[in-house]
């Protein structure tokens, strides 16, 4: 049925999944990822970890890569295939990170966003990330400030919610 969402699993990368995340990243950002930096990060599995997004008979609908450095972890990308996106995808992805980092030992979690990404931003405040300061000319492609946002794992509940009206 149109609009229906379709029924998904968050799993781990394998070594299949590289071209679709490879995919996903063109779809979404104006300055991707190429191959060769993914298969740099994968080089280090204890740090690097990534979980995809499988729905329907799409096997990357989405992804998300972040480090774990010792109690927090840095999310580097997550992304959702357009087609995709506006059904939940994202947050479930993001919990399931979140849920993998608390077993992993992490009790924080931060990431950058572009200052103009509205829509990531309100996310992000759904899910507990406050803005903590901002990192001038971070972007490229077109050049533009990224908000830096932290996220505390307080016993399961989330941080109070930013305001991004800056």
């Amino acid at each position: 049925m149109p609009g229906e969402t379709p029924e998904y699993v968050i799993e781990p990368l394998t070594d299949d999944d590289l071209t679709g995340i490879l995919e996903v990243e063109v779809e979404s950002f104006s300055n991707p990822w190429t191959r060769e930096m993914y298969e740099w990060e994968l080089r280090n599995r204890a740090v690097c970890h990534i979980y995809v997004v499988r729905a329907g008979d799409c096997r990357v609908a989405g992804f998300c890569a972040f480090w774990l450095v010792v109690d927090e972890i840095h999310i580097n990308n997550v992304a959702i295939r357009p087609q995709f996106r506006g059904h939940g995808f994202g947050t479930a992805l993001l919990e399931h990170v979140f849920a993998e980092a608390r077993r992993l030992g992490a009790h924080r979690a931060t990431l950058e966003v572009r200052a103009s990404n509205l829509e990531a931003q309100r996310l992000y405040a759904r899910l507990g990330f406050a803005a903590a300061g901002v990192r001038r000319r971070y972007y490229t492609n077109p050049v533009e400030d990224a908000v830096i946002l932290w996220r505390e794992d307080k016993a399961g509940r989330p941080a109070m919610s930013p305001d991004f009206s800056h």
